[in-house]
């Protein structure tokens, strides 16, 4: 989508409004009809906020045609190609338009039970969530009673839309939609950071583990770059692999040839895809902690 600022949006005519925020909202170009009138905005999450308050303000049988009109998940729409182009980009980027059959089995069974429950497809924001937290949440969600699942998908297009925003609009005020995953190694066996120690990251599903990265922490024990930013940190269970045996016998420690530490694993959960999760490691030769720091 081409961008596009927030002054050039508030001065825009009516129907330039529209047509500039046309792919934000699916098939629905009501939501920016009734938001052009109530310009100028000061910033892109009041935009958002007026966009997402003209959904809410219908009645629940629009909002109900309104969630219809989105594809389902994983779907056979998703497989014809016959989405809107933002929407294809987005299950592309979690694989789910190269499922295999039997996957593309389970989220059709799935689908269509959702559909037969509530009456509209099962949405969720994939680019929040890892592809077994998606199935999980398809699962929990079924269990709803529809108001609540109503709600439930229009706090996620909320999500989709917001990213989609914030991609097309620059201006002030942008609302807070990327995460950031960091750590730190100290040295508490000498008393400072660790410089040098190798680490790797993994995304963990329940069919095995994806290497996202690697790095080597600097001077100051921590990596020129955060392991993970510039989107949204998917929910689900992550490893930081610290390759911390290397690094003390570079040091020159008196050690027994097998060390007590070789490489030190970090298991732990993401469930604020917008927050900053920052994973540090505090070890010795012989022992190790962490928490979730800031």
């Amino acid at each position: 989508m081409a961008r596009v600022t927030l002054n050039e949006l508030n001065a825009a005519f009516d129907a330039d409004f529209v047509l500039a925020l046309d792919g934000i909202y699916e098939h629905a170009p009501f939501v920016a009809e009734a938001a052009a009138p109530h310009r100028p905005y000061p910033t892109v999450a009041a935009l958002h906020e007026a966009l997402m308050g003209a959904v809410r303000a219908r009645s629940v049988e629009e909002r109900i045609a309104f969630v219809r009109n989105h594809p389902d998940l994983a779907g056979k729409a998703a497989r014809a190609g016959d989405m809107a182009p933002a929407s294809v980009s987005e299950q592309a980027g979690l694989g789910l338009d190269r499922l295999s059959d039997e996957e593309y089995t389970r989220f059709e069974r799935l689908n269509a039970a959702h559909r037969e429950r509530f009456g509209f497809p099962f949405i969720v924001c994939v680019r929040r969530l890892t592809r077994d937290a998606v199935l999980d949440a398809f699962e929990r969600r079924l269990a709803n009673d529809p108001a609540t699942e109503l709600a439930t998908a229009l706090d996620e297009i909320g999500y989709i839309t917001r990213l989609r925003l914030v991609e097309k609009v620059d201006g002030p005020g942008l609302p807070q939609v990327f995460g950031r995953l960091s750590t730190h190694v100290l040295d508490t066996h000498r008393g400072g950071p660790a410089e040098g120690v190798r680490l790797a990251l993994y995304q963990v599903a329940r069919s095995g583990r994806t290497k996202l990265g690697e790095a080597v922490t600097n001077a100051d024990g921590r990596t020129d770059t955060p392991l993970l930013s510039s989107a949204p940190l998917r929910i689900g269970v992550y490893e930081l692999v610290f390759e911390v045996g290397d690094y003390f016998a570079r040091r020159g420690l008196d050690l027994p040839g097998q060390p007590f530490l070789g490489e030190v694993p970090l298991r732990f959960g993401i469930s604020e895809p917008e927050g900053h999760y920052h994973v540090p490691l505090l070890v010795t030769p012989w022992s190790f902690s962490t928490y979730r720091g800031s």
